[in-house]
């Protein structure tokens, strides 16, 4: 049997999308080595975005997030780092309570009073 050896191929994609919807792209450049870069990202008609910029290589996967999204707030879990100006409204119901906990990074929501809650 032959062994075949196969040259890096580097490649580079993107796209853009605009409709009376909002937008979305997605741009992306790698160099055949493994090492990959890009970015993605959408904004609706009302206004609210998000915005990922991504390195995968040798140091693993990185990626700066940067949004309004209702209900986010500047974190930095495991090499991600997501960046808010999401505008937080504050309700306080006497009936029910709103509880978040912290999980490996991740946040996680539980039903309290027959409501789900982030």
């Amino acid at each position: 049997m032959i062994a075949k050896h196969h040259h890096p191929q580097p490649y580079k994609f993107g796209y853009e999308i605009k409709d009376h919807h909002g937008e979305q792209h997605r741009h992306e450049h790698g160099d055949g080595h493994g090492n990959v870069q890009g970015s993605y990202g959408f904004r609706d008609h009302r206004g609210i975005h998000r915005e990922v910029h991504y390195v995968a290589d040798h140091h693993g996967f990185r990626a700066t997030v940067k949004t309004n999204e209702p209900g986010t707030a500047n974190q930095d879990p495991a090499d991600v780092q997501i960046h808010s100006n999401a505008q937080h409204a504050l309700h306080h119901d006497n009936h029910h309570h709103h509880q978040q906990q912290q999980h490996h990074g991740y946040q996680q929501g539980y039903h309290h009073e027959g409501q789900h809650h982030f």
